[in-house]
């Protein structure tokens, strides 16, 4: 799946995130995550959809977290999140007013 940089799930859900991204996924570093009671994912960079970014998406253990096993039911990885479109067209539509 090809993310849109939406800032959608990261503004949105609840997950287990990396607390301090130097040490990585360890016992002890791992915390729930709320954006209704913490705010969006502290790793979230940006301000606007479609240039959002992640200061953790690089990191070698990325692939472990629940972040990188997000996904949707097409299978092919060259579509693009359907959710992402939709925050996307719904933000072009608010700024074409």
């Amino acid at each position: 799946m090809i993310c849109l940089r939406c800032g959608y799930c990261c503004r949105s859900y609840c997950v287990v995130i990396v607390d301090d991204p130097d040490k990585g996924i360890q016992e002890g570093n791992l915390i729930a995550w709320n954006p209704e009671q913490d705010g969006p994912c502290k790793h979230l960079k940006g301000d606007k959809p479609g240039e959002y970014s992640c200061e953790i998406h690089e990191k070698p253990w990325y692939k472990e977290t629940p972040c990188f096993e997000y996904g949707q039911i097409e299978t092919n990885s060259n579509c693009e999140c359907r959710l992402g479109r939709y925050i996307m067209d719904k933000s072009s539509k608010r700024s074409d007013k």
